[in-house]
């Protein structure tokens, strides 16, 4: 799949944004840019956070770094801020479209035997 790279006007309108956000690290414009790349690519393909691509980093740094910017509420303040702006609306992430394992619906192995063998009873 191919990379994600938002163009430089899109970047230096989410750059700003980001750097009025409090208790987030911004400094490092190029990671910062990095990381914003990283979850829109997991955000469009689906994948798991072990299969990103080593162009946008450790996944696993990646991956702390979307739960820390999810617990201080960045993506919310994000979506609220750009939904509104027709330039930006396409970069918007609803978490109804971020794809979740299989695991994560909570089924458990052999459920489908169980559940077979009740109908027949």
């Amino acid at each position: 799949m191919s990379g994600i790279r938002l163009s430089e006007e899109v970047w230096s309108q989410l750059y700003d944004f980001l750097r009025n956000c409090d208790r987030i690290h911004t400094n490092n414009e190029s990671k910062v840019k990095r990381f914003v790349e990283a979850v829109l690519w997991m955000s469009r393909s689906g994948s798991q956070w072990r299969l990103l691509p080593r162009e946008y980093g450790d996944w696993n740094t990646v991956y702390k770094r979307f739960n820390d910017w999810t617990s201080k509420d960045i993506w919310t303040k994000m979506f609220a801020h750009f939904s509104q702006s027709n330039d930006l609306e396409y970069l918007i992430i609803d978490a109804t479209i971020m794809r979740a394992h299989a695991c994560a619906s909570g089924a458990k192995k052999g459920a489908t035997r169980r559940l077979g063998a009740a109908k027949a009873a």
